[in-house]
């Protein structure tokens, strides 16, 4: 008996892992229905709630056309004792007494239902705070769960292709390396070109006469004896 106990007792231990597996995974499945039902009841009471507040605007329509009714008889039953008409008043009191009694059970219902419609908004206001906490929570797991499912995915291959990655890199820096050497090549090649093209076209002006040569400390001092020269004149 004992082993047949033990064994029972890990063949229930079995079959709770494997419902307990089922239910995980089947865990997001099962709450999003259970958050749509509750939806579903959620709309169905708010619909009751609108019968029951048009029930309660009914009762307080009620109510003021009992008061109504009340006030005008109590006139009459006042004009009626002016008059002597004491049947008739007595009539009219028992009237207005059937009213007053009515009037009071239609404030006790009233009353009720204030009450009770009191209650549910509470009731739905809790629940819809419920099921927008919920449907974050639902959120926040089936964000995290396509996380780990992708980090579980590009994990081994990231590992295992480290090296083929460094590789690539390398090869990547040799390529913009002799990109940038050719860059630099052609640069060069463009401003020896530049500067061979702007040596003979100055050479050209020179020779012509229409660029002068650079000014030499003999023809400036030359230039200032002339001004010295021309202003001794013009003091004379």
């Amino acid at each position: 008996m004992g082993l047949f106990s033990k064994l029972l007792t890990a063949f229930r231990g079995a079959t709770t892992e494997a419902s307990e597996a089922i239910l995980d995974t089947q865990a997001m499945r099962i709450l999003e229905q259970e958050v749509r039902d509750a939806k579903k009841h959620l709309d169905e009471a708010k619909e009751n709630l609108a019968k029951v507040i048009a029930e309660q605007m009914g009762v307080e329509r009620e109510i003021k056309r009992l008061q109504k009714s009340i006030e005008e008889y109590e006139e009459h039953a006042v004009q009626a004792l002016d008059k002597g008409e004491n049947q008739l008043a007595e009539e009219i009191a028992e009237k207005i007494a059937d009213w007053e009694n009515e009037l009071n059970a239609q404030q006790q219902v009233l009353e009720n239902y204030n009450s009770s419609i009191s209650t549910l908004k509470q009731h739905i206001k809790d629940t819809e705070h419920n099921l927008k906490s919920m449907e974050r929570e639902i959120n926040v797991v089936k964000t995290t769960e396509s996380v780990q499912k992708a980090n579980a995915a590009t994990a081994p291959k990231l590992s295992g292709s480290t090296s083929a990655l460094r590789k690539a890199s390398d090869s990547l820096e040799r390529i913009k390396k002799k990109q940038q050497q050719k860059a630099d090549q052609t640069k060069a090649a463009r401003e020896l070109q530049q500067q061979e093209s702007n040596s003979d076209l100055s050479e050209k002006l020179s020779k012509t006469g229409i660029l002068q040569d650079k000014m030499s400390s003999q023809s400036v001092l030359e230039r200032i004896k002339a001004k010295r020269q021309t202003k001794g004149d013009i003091r004379f």
